[in-house]
């Protein structure tokens, strides 16, 4: 299976989970405010369990993004220079988000080593889960940062792919929709 075919599955895989995720959230936060103004009750462990959902939610986006140049960004200066200058901002770029992927690594790592017998206040889970968000992150994100600047510096990225970031949502929807491009003939 080429591997462009296993990073789309995977990016589906984890677009399904944060579906799911955001459904979980949804349930719980508007079930317990249902059963707090109707009912005099809640559901206690709704909140905790909530935020949890929400920062892995945040954290498999990220890395779904980081797949698809998703990210917002600015390229007034990137964009204007020759293919050489863009292709060494595209390194540079990389190797230091690679750098900040292996600090997020190393500190989710010892807090989730830390937190491993932690118990949540509510649940009483391991507080191991929620620290294993930027560990999964960090993991997943820096294999395609590495991909990503193999392919750079091997030449293998086409000219439009060495501007990485999107000047805003609007504008990349734009471009999703080819408007941007002239009506052919």
């Amino acid at each position: 299976m080429p591997l462009n075919l296993l990073l789309d599955r995977f990016c589906r895989v984890l677009d399904g989970a944060m579906v799911l995720l955001l459904a979980l959230m949804v349930l719980l936060v508007f079930g317990n405010v249902v059963l707090r103004y109707a009912f005099d009750s809640g559901i206690t462990v709704s909140e905790e369990l909530s935020r949890w959902l929400f920062v892995w939610m945040t954290f498999l986006g990220a890395i779904v993004a980081i797949k698809e140049r998703g990210h917002l960004g600015t390229d007034m200066l990137v964009a204007r220079l020759p293919k050489a200058g863009k292709k060494a901002c595209l390194i540079v770029g990389h190797l230091l988000m690679l750098y900040v992927t292996w600090l997020l690594f190393q500190g989710s790592l010892a807090q989730t080593k830390i937190n491993w017998d932690v118990e949540a206040p509510v649940s009483g889970a391991s507080m191991a889960i929620f620290y294993s968000a930027g560990v999964f992150f960090a993991v997943f994100a820096g294999l395609l940062l590495l991909r990503e600047t193999w392919r750079a510096i091997t030449g293998r990225l086409r000219d439009e792919e060495l501007v990485t970031v999107q000047e805003s949502e609007d504008l990349a929807q734009v471009h999703d929709l080819h408007l941007d491009e002239p009506p052919k003939r």
